[in-house]
């Protein structure tokens, strides 16, 4: 297995997510960049990005659009959409949404989903989300 450390971009506005998200993925061993915004996320270079976790709920540019605009530049680029709006998860947009986690979510379920869609991506499958 390689030493490189994977990089999960984490985009929410909510500060207290992006800390809790941020700790929690750097105490897995990976490397957390955090966003307030979509806007900030497009701004910085993707490139280097293995993972993205996005919030659905907000404001300017939803989760839901920021996925659709990364996933233009990045087709195979693994996107986790997280909301603490539940009746977003019944809408038909999320219904065929593997990464789709509610707030609060357990962090190890989120870990393990993590390893696994790196572990695809690696392996080269285009693991959608």
């Amino acid at each position: 297995m390689s030493n490189v450390k994977s990089v999960v971009a984490v985009v929410d506005d909510d500060p207290r997510v992006l800390e809790s998200l941020e700790e929690l993925l750097e105490s897995a061993g990976y490397i957390a960049r955090s966003f307030s915004s979509a806007g900030a996320l497009l701004a910085s270079d993707t490139s280097s990005i293995d993972l993205l976790i996005t919030d659905i709920g907000m404001a300017g540019m939803n989760g839901f659009e920021l996925r659709d605009q990364v996933k233009k530049a990045r087709p195979k680029l693994p996107v986790f959409l997280i909301t603490g709006r539940h009746e977003i998860v019944d809408q038909e947009r999320a219904q065929d949404i593997g990464g789709l986690f509610r707030k609060p979510f357990d962090g190890q379920v989120l870990l393990a989903a993590i390893g696994d869609a790196l572990q695809h991506k690696r392996m080269g499958s285009d693991h959608g989300s």
